[in-house]
């Protein structure tokens, strides 16, 4: 009996079909077979998301994943969001992106959360992934940016972003209260 196994599945939009060990990390068969090495391996463990994928619209932590599990199901990966996506360029444009190791898996988590999320469900959506260079405030603006970006005509205050807008109108003040002269 042979654990080697010929596994289906649609990556990125694309029917995809890979001969592996079905016990082979979701992580290695993307970055591996797939060439797609935008999905970042930060701890191996399921604890920092640098990882992150979506399966079937879900995030999740392709280190943890056996490639098995995936047969019959839409995998995504950051490559999957050609370019294109909002959070993409909010996260460069905002500073939610750094060193990049965790840029990735936080977008692919960030998308999952939908077209307008709240800070508190960014906080609880991102819970899983870690970021040692931006401290989130920059991560959440991003998003923010981002969800305003999607739904052209937004306005400041909707959809639960009051705290980081108040934020920002607070920041401005203090630039302009530096700039004065006693």
């Amino acid at each position: 009996m042979t654990s080697v196994s010929l596994v289906s599945f649609v990556l990125n939009g694309r029917r995809t079909k890979v001969r592996t060990h079905v016990m082979r990390r979701l992580l290695d068969v993307l970055r591996e077979d797939c060439a797609l090495t935008g999905t970042k391996e930060g701890c191996g463990e399921g604890e920092c998301g640098a990882c992150t994928v979506l399966i079937d619209g879900v995030p999740v932590n392709s280190c943890l994943v056996p490639v098995a599990q995936v047969e019959g199901a839409r995998v995504t990966t950051i490559e999957g969001l050609r370019g294109r996506h909002p959070l993409q360029h909010a996260f460069v444009e905002h500073g939610g992106a750094q060193c990049g190791i965790c840029t990735p898996g936080m977008i692919m988590a960030a998308v999952a959360l939908g077209k307008s999320p709240t800070l508190d469900q960014m906080k609880t959506g991102l819970a899983g992934n870690l970021c040692r260079c931006t401290g989130y405030a920059a991560i959440y603006r991003s998003i923010e940016a981002a969800t305003k970006r999607k739904n052209r005509g937004g306005r400041k205050g909707r959809g639960g972003s009051v705290a980081l807008d108040s934020k920002r109108k607070n920041r401005g003040v203090r630039k302009e209260r530096r700039g004065r002269r006693p």
